[in-house]
């Protein structure tokens, strides 16, 4: 077997827990080989470079191997190995992210109360209007 379906090697990678999430992904635009959009039915072949968006963050991997089989993680990292300049940038995103600052940590006061919340409704309320008149 030298080819198999983009969805079918992304699920036996490991990339997608489904196949029809796999499909999808590709759909959205999501995965890419060689810079290029494709559709799920594309075939993919070793030494092909795939560029796979998760999370806002992209693994760009060169294909090692084919397989239409889902196995254990350890045979599919063999499927597929992931470029320096992959390893690099999620490793950057991972350490931004991890130094950025707890979103919760942004309120001064807290969370609002009840009361507080109805007071905020009635501004939002107040300030805005669909109609054109005012």
């Amino acid at each position: 077997m030298d080819k198999t379906r983009i969805d079918k090697w992304l699920w036996a990678a490991r990339f997608f827990k489904t196949r029809s999430l796999a499909t999808e992904a590709v759909n959205r635009g999501q995965v890419q080989i060689a810079q290029q959009d494709v559709k799920p039915s594309r075939e993919v072949r070793v030494g092909d470079r795939l560029t796979i968006w998760q999370a806002k963050i992209a693994h760009t991997v060169v294909v090692m191997g084919i397989s239409e089989q889902r196995g254990p993680a350890p045979v599919a990292q063999q499927l597929y190995a992931e470029t320096p300049e992959s390893l690099e940038r999620r490793a950057k995103v991972a350490e931004a992210r991890r130094l950025s600052p707890e979103p919760a940590m942004t309120l001064e006061h807290g969370r609002p109360t009840k009361r507080n919340r109805r007071d905020l409704e009635k501004d939002w309320n107040a300030r805005w209007s669909a109609s054109l008149d005012n």
